[in-house]
C-alpha cells in the first residue's frame, strides 16, 4: 500500500504521495508547496485536505493508501492528534488535525513530532538502519531529539521525550529553549549565530576586523550558515566558533550516551553540513567524558536524508503507525 505524508511547518506545508518498500522511499507525487505564513489554520487544513484527496486519487482511491502521516513541530498530543500552539505556528491552538483529515478524506491519520518523525525515517531508511537503540538530533533551527529505544519510537508520558535542547551545559552561554548555556543554545542555528556575534563583538572591541563581520552594522547578516561557509575556507574566527560548538556537542552527546546507551546517534542539518569542522572536537570530549564501554558501542554519524527528510519523515509516520496498529491487532 501507498502512504500520504503531510510536512507541516512554520514556513511551508507540503503533501506528497509515496511508496516505502523495505528501506527505500519513492515519491510518486508531490503537491505544490503551500506557504504557511499569514494563512489561518482552518484555511490551511482545507487546502491540505484538497491535496490529500488528489494524492488519494493518484493512488487509485483511498483503498490503495494505508493512511496519512503528519509531521509537525511540538508541542502536540500525538495520541489525541492535537497541535498545541507550536511557536512556529501561531494560532494553531488545540487543532484536531488528524480528526479533521480523517473526516474530510476518509483516511486514517497519525500525528508525530517532527524530530520523532525524522528519527523514524533515519531508523528505517537512513543511517540508523539495523539499530535497536538510536537517537536522532535535529541540530537545525533548534535542537530536538527523536528516540528509538528497544526497537520502538519512545515518546514519553506526554509527548515530551527527547527535548534534549533544554539540558543546561554551562551556567553562561547563548540562549536556546529559553535557557542560557543550554544544549540548544550551543548546538542550533540560532545559538551559533548568538555565539558568533558575541565573539565578533569581542574582536571588534579589541580593535580587530574579522572577515566574518567587518563592523557592528553587519551583525544582522551573521548566521550559522555564514559561519559554516567561512569555516570551510579556513577563517580562524569561524573555525574557533565551531570548535566551541563541537566541545559543547561532545558534552551533550556524552550525557545521552551514558543515560541511553545507544548504538548510533544520527545528527542532521548543520552538523551534517559542517561535520569536519565540528565533530573532531566533540569526539575529543566524548573520549574523556563518556563511559568507555558506552562510547565504544556507539557511532555518531551525519544524517543521510537531508534533501527529502521532511517528505520521508511524514511518509514513514504513516507506515510505522499503520504497521504498529496491525501488530497490536495481531495481524502480521
Amino acid at each position: 500500500m501507498l502512504e500520504i505524508g503531510v510536512d507541516l511547518g512554520g514556513t511551508k506545508c507540503a503533501v506528497c504521495l509515496g511508496e516505502i518498500v523495505d528501506d527505500n522511499v519513492k515519491i510518486l507525487h508531490k503537491c505544490a508547496v503551500r506557504p504557511t505564513k499569514s494563512v489561518p489554520a482552518e484555511k490551511m487544513l482545507k487546502l491540505l485536505s484538497d491535496d490529500i484527496r488528489f494524492c488519494a486519487q493518484r493512488a487509485g482511491g483511498i483503498g490503495g493508501v494505508c493512511g496519512i502521516g503528519v509531521s509537525c513541530g511540538g508541542p502536540l498530543d500525538s495520541r489525541a492528534g492535537l497541535i498545541l500552539s507550536p511557536p512556529n505556528l501561531p494560532g494553531w491552538d488545540r487543532v484536531p488535525v488528524t480528526d479533521y483529515f480523517t473526516e474530510k478524506t476518509g483516511l486514517r491519520a497519525w500525528l508525530c513530532n517532527d524530530a520523532d518523525a525524522c528519527a523514524l525515517a533515519e531508523w528505517k531508511l537512513g543511517t540508523g538502519k539495523g539499530c535497536s537503540n538510536m537517537i536522532f538530533l535535529t541540530f537545525g533551527t533548534g535542537l530536538g531529539a527523536g528516540l528509538i529505544l528497544n526497537g520502538r519510537l519512545y515518546k514519553g508520558s506526554c509527548d515530551m521525550a527527547g527535548e534534549v535542547g533544554h539540558i543546561r551545559l554551562e551556567n553562561w552561554g547563548p540562549c536556546g529553549y529559553g535557557k542560557a548555556g543550554s544544549f540548544e543554545g550551543f548546538c542550533s542555528g540560532g545559538g551559533i549565530a548568538q555565539l558568533a556575534k558575541l565573539m565578533i563583538l569581542e574582536q571588534l572591541q579589541s580593535g580587530k576586523q574579522p572577515a566574518l563581520c567587518r563592523g557592528e552594522n553587519g551583525m544582522e547578516g551573521v548566521t550559522a550558515a555564514r559561519v559554516g561557509e567561512f569555516a570551510k575556507t579556513g577563517d580562524p574566527l569561524a573555525r574557533e566558533i565551531l570548535r566551541r560548538v563541537g566541545v559543547q556537542l561532545g558534552k551533550g552527546l556524552s550525557i545521552l550516551m551514558d543515560v541511553l546507551n545507544p548504538e548510533r546517534i544520527v545528527i542532521g542539518s548543520i552538523f551534517a553540513r559542517c561535520y569536519d569542522e565540528i565533530y573532531p572536537f566533540a569526539e575529543q570530549v566524548i573520549e574523556r567524558e563518556a563511559l568507555p564501554a558506552v562510547r565504544k558501542n556507539c557511532r555518531v554519524v551525519p544524517s543521510t536524508l537531508l534533501e527529502n527528510v521532511g517528505d520521508a519523515a511524514a511518509l514513514m509516520t504513516a507506515k510505522y503507525n499503520y504497521e504498529t496498529e496491525l501488530e497490536h491487532e495481531g495481524i502480521q
